[in-house]
């Protein structure tokens, strides 16, 4: 008897996951499609961006992955459209027939149709979003020293956009390179007047957090000396000059857009089965209306009694989705009946600085050195390989030791070089 195919758009924590625990089941064809060729673990790409850490850390190839699983098969290509009449998934490297069909494309930035702030700010999606910011500072870094008084004042300003949990460790992140490295690589420049910018729309950081979360976290990022501005919206940026709902103009060339996200859906899915850019799934996640179609992660909207209002974009949540949905499948090919998915949150947390973090866990909630450790932990725990893990844990524990990370490296052929200068 032929084996069904299951195609699984995108390899985040959600398809990964279901690909994974599907493959060891062993019991349909498998393929899974993405436009990257690895994995990238998203908690830690602030790291990456303030070159904490090296791409190759928290990234992991998918045909590494699963060399060992010949039931998967992976496509690196770009989806173009779904046909759900033929039942094929319509790629740049060809069509691939389903049986089942799983969406788990994620979400990427939301510029809010700003066409400015896509064109100018710099996201964080990517590992080549990521490895853009570092190159990018790093470079505004070098130039600083070189330029008259009024450019001095745009490479001096380094604003970041939106204060959840990615605005707010990066932020910290530059904070500490600020005191700690930049005096020390250039220890006859003075970046004393280098001004690390949080601005956050609404009342708080780390909103979706307690309010004790929030009120640290504000706390820890002013006493690194970042400037934290609240209810602040983002009008213009025009690559030099960021124009505040205020009327307030801001000189930058340096601007992290970190204020929001959209589902990544794809043509040829009605788009009456979306709600705020996610397909609406019932507790089993099939999409409305398409009984062998599923969409699990961030690119899913479901309702529960917990969550009346559709589930949280969260690690946590796609993980757990990916395994539930496999968990079913196999329960489907073995006649057993289906088990609804439910959320049970095992808490948030967010990383300041060193020794600085907020944890909240179902039953306590904690800060300063001990949550710090915490958050360290869990995160080394999560990253996928053992030889991943080790890298890390050098890189963390020789920045600890030595208060430097060692790894500035500015990665750009000539083609960035030119593009950077025609920009200019």
């Amino acid at each position: 008897m032929k084996r069904k195919r299951i195609v699984i758009i995108g390899g985040g924590f959600a398809g990964l996951n279901l690909a994974r625990k599907l493959a060891k089941a062993n019991l349909y064809d498998i393929v899974l499609v993405d436009k990257q060729n690895h994995h990238m673990f998203q908690p830690l790409v602030y790291q990456v961006a303030s070159a904490r850490l090296e791409p190759s850390s928290i990234s992991f190839p998918f045909r590494a992955l699963f060399r060992r699983r010949k039931a998967v098969d992976f496509r690196y290509a770009t989806v173009k459209n779904i046909d759900t009449e033929k039942r094929c998934v319509q790629t740049s490297m060809g069509d691939i027939p389903y049986d089942k069909l799983v969406i788990a494309t994620g979400c990427r930035t939301n510029f809010f149709g700003n066409e400015n702030l896509k064109q100018y700010t710099m996201a964080m999606k990517t590992t080549q979003q990521t490895t853009h910011i570092r190159n990018t500072i790093l470079a505004k870094f070098e130039k600083i020293m070189f330029v008259d008084a009024e450019e001095r004042e745009e490479l001096m300003n380094l604003v970041i956009v939106g204060a959840g949990p990615t605005g707010v460790e990066l932020s910290g992140a530059f904070a500490e390179m600020k005191r700690n490295i930049l005096p020390k690589d250039y220890p006859n420049h003075d970046f004393s007047t280098l001004k690390i910018i949080l601005l956050e729309g609404g009342p708080s950081t780390l909103g979706a957090m307690s309010e004790q979360s929030q009120k640290w976290s504000l706390r820890y990022l002013r006493e690194m000396g970042v400037d934290v501005r609240l209810n602040t919206v983002v009008d213009d940026y025009d690559g030099h000059v960021l124009k505040l709902k205020s009327g307030e103009l801001i000189p930058t060339q340096s601007v992290i857009w970190a204020a929001g996200v959209k589902g990544n859906t794809l043509p040829g899915i009605d788009e009456n089965v979306t709600i705020r850019s996610r397909y609406r799934v019932n507790r089993f996640s099939q999409v409305e209306n398409y009984p062998d179609i599923y969409a699990i992660g961030d690119i899913s909207y479901m309702e529960s009694p917990k969550y009346p209002k559709g589930m949280p974009q969260l690690a946590n949540v796609a993980i757990n989705q990916g395994k539930m949905l496999a968990k079913n499948m196999v329960r489907e090919h073995k006649g057993q009946s289906l088990e609804p998915f439910e959320y049970h949150d095992k808490g948030t947390m967010a990383t300041i600085g060193k020794h600085k973090a907020v944890v909240e866990l179902p039953f306590v909630k904690m800060q300063g050195y001990f949550a710090w450790l915490i958050w360290m932990a869990l995160h080394l725990m999560l990253i996928l390989s053992v030889r991943n893990k080790l890298i890390v844990f050098y890189n963390w524990a020789w920045s600890y030791i030595t208060g430097d990370s060692s790894l500035r490296l500015i990665l750009k052929d000539e083609k960035d070089r030119e593009a950077s200068r025609s920009n200019e």
